[in-house]
C-alpha cells in the first residue's frame, strides 16, 4: 500500500494551493457564509418514510364450501368439462341445469369422504400409489396415463388428490351398503296398469263382480301378466305403489292408485318376512341407503354456494 502515499500527498498540496487561491480572490466581496462543518442534530435525524403494506393476496374464487372444505371455481369448471366430455362420447344429451349436477355431485364426494375420515377410514399414500402404479399398468404405460391426463384437465398432483378422494368416497359406500341387511320383508304381486281412469273403473268393477284378476291381468299383458315378481319396500319407483300392496293380504286387490304411469290395480300373491335380497333389489336398497345418508349429512353441514351469476359457457 505504501507505493500510492507520494500520489495522496500530491494532491493534499494542490488542494490548499487552490484554497488560498480562492480565498485571495474574494477579498475585495461580501464575506462569505461560513458554512459550518456540521449540520444540526434535528437535521441528521433520518425522516421516518411510510412503508406501504404488501398487497394482500388475491382471494382464490370459490364455487362452493363444504364445512370448511373448499370448491374452487377452476375445479368446478374443470369437472363440468370432463362431464360435458363424457355426454358428447356417450351420445347422451346434456340435462337441463347439468352445472348443478355437476357441483351437486362434486358436494356428495367432499362429504363422503368427510364421513370417511370421521369413520377411521383413512386413505394413505402407499395405498394411493398403489392405485396409481395399478393404473399405469392396466393403461399400457405412464405416458398413456400422462396423455390421459393431459386431455382431461389433470396435473398428476390434483388427479392424484381426486384419486385419495374416490377412493375415500368407495370406502364410505362400501360402509353405507353393508348396513343394509341381506334378507328383509318381501312381497309377490302383479299389477292391471290402464291408461285412463274410466277404464280403470271399469276393471276395478270387473274384479268386484268376480272377474279373476290373473285373467284380466294377462288381457293387458300378454307378456307377463303383470308380473311384478319380488321386491321389497324402497324398490319400486312409485311409494304409493309400496303403500298399497304391502298393506294388502294375498290374493287381495287394492283400490285403483294413480301415478305419472297411469292408473293401476294391484294384487299381493304372496309375502315372505325374511327373503334374501337379489343383486337388483340389493343395488337399489344400497342406493337409497347412500342417498339417505347424504340428506342427512346435508342437513347437518355447513355448505355455503357461491355459483350465482357466474356465466357458464355452454
Amino acid at each position: 500500500m505504501g507505493r500510492y502515499l507520494p500520489n495522496l500527498y500530491g494532491l493534499l498540496f494542490l488542494l490548499v494551493v487552490m484554497l488560498i487561491l480562492v480565498s485571495c480572490g474574494n477579498n475585495t466581496s461580501t464575506p462569505t457564509e461560513v458554512l459550518p462543518t456540521e449540520l444540526p442534530a434535528s437535521t441528521q435525524t433520518p425522516t421516518a418514510t411510510a412503508t406501504p403494506f404488501p398487497p394482500s393476496p388475491t382471494p382464490i374464487p370459490l364455487a362452493a364450501m363444504v364445512n370448511g372444505e373448499t370448491i374452487t371455481v377452476a375445479e368446478f369448471q374443470s369437472e363440468l368439462a370432463r362431464y360435458k366430455t363424457a355426454q358428447r362420447e356417450t351420445g347422451s344429451v346434456l340435462d337441463v341445469g347439468y352445472e348443478k349436477i355437476v357441483l351437486d355431485d362434486m358436494i356428495n364426494q367432499i362429504l363422503l369422504s368427510q364421513g370417511a375420515h370421521q369413520a377411521g377410514l383413512t386413505v394413505d399414500n402407499a395405498l394411493i400409489d398403489e392405485r396409481w402404479n395399478q393404473l399405469v399398468d392396466e393403461s399400457g404405460g405412464e405416458k398413456k396415463v400422462m396423455g390421459w391426463l393431459a386431455e382431461n384437465g389433470y396435473t398428476v398432483d390434483s388427479f392424484r388428490q381426486a384419486l385419495a378422494r374416490s377412493i375415500a368416497v368407495a370406502l364410505m359406500r362400501d360402509q353405507i351398503a353393508e348396513a343394509v341387511p341381506v334378507t328383509v320383508e318381501q312381497v309377490h304381486a302383479r299389477q292391471i296398469l290402464l291408461y285412463n281412469l274410466e277404464q280403470a273403473e271399469d276393471v276395478l268393477a270387473q274384479l268386484e263382480s268376480g272377474n279373476d284378476f290373473a285373467t284380466l291381468a294377462a288381457t293387458f299383458d300378454p307378456v307377463i301378466s303383470g308380473d311384478l315378481g319380488w321386491f321389497p319396500r324402497g324398490y319400486l319407483a312409485y311409494p304409493q305403489l309400496e303403500e298399497a300392496v304391502f298393506d294388502l293380504q294375498p290374493l287381495e286387490y287394492s283400490a285403483i292408485v294413480e301415478t305419472p304411469l297411469g292408473f293401476h290395480i294391484l294384487q299381493l300373491i304372496e309375502r315372505d318376512p325374511d327373503r334374501v335380497l337379489d343383486p337388483d333389489a340389493g343395488l337399489t336398497l344400497h342406493t337409497n341407503a347412500i342417498n339417505e345418508w347424504l340428506d342427512d349429512r346435508r342437513n347437518q353441514s355447513d355448505i355455503v354456494i357461491s355459483l350465482q351469476g357466474l356465466n357458464f359457457e355452454q
